[in-house]
């Protein structure tokens, strides 16, 4: 797996992670609600492509926002 992240995507995913991690578990979203359980999804999702520096939709469509 190659890298196709930059570092300032990287690091918007992560504070959007966090933020919907923190509305999830502060009562902002509905509590085993759909929406509680999607935000978690999609920031565990944005998490590991973080972590990994690998998006797949990325590799997809042809998209590289680091440098090689």
């Amino acid at each position: 797996m190659t890298k196709n992240m930059g570092k300032l995507d990287r690091t918007i995913r992560i504070v959007v992670a966090i933020a919907l991690i923190v509305s999830a578990f502060t009562g902002i979203l509905p509590a085993a609600g759909l929406w509680h359980w999607l935000a978690l999804v999609v920031a565990a999702v944005f998490l590991l492509t973080s972590a990994l520096g690998n998006c797949p939709l990325y590799s997809i469509f042809g998209i590289r926002t680091c440098r090689a």
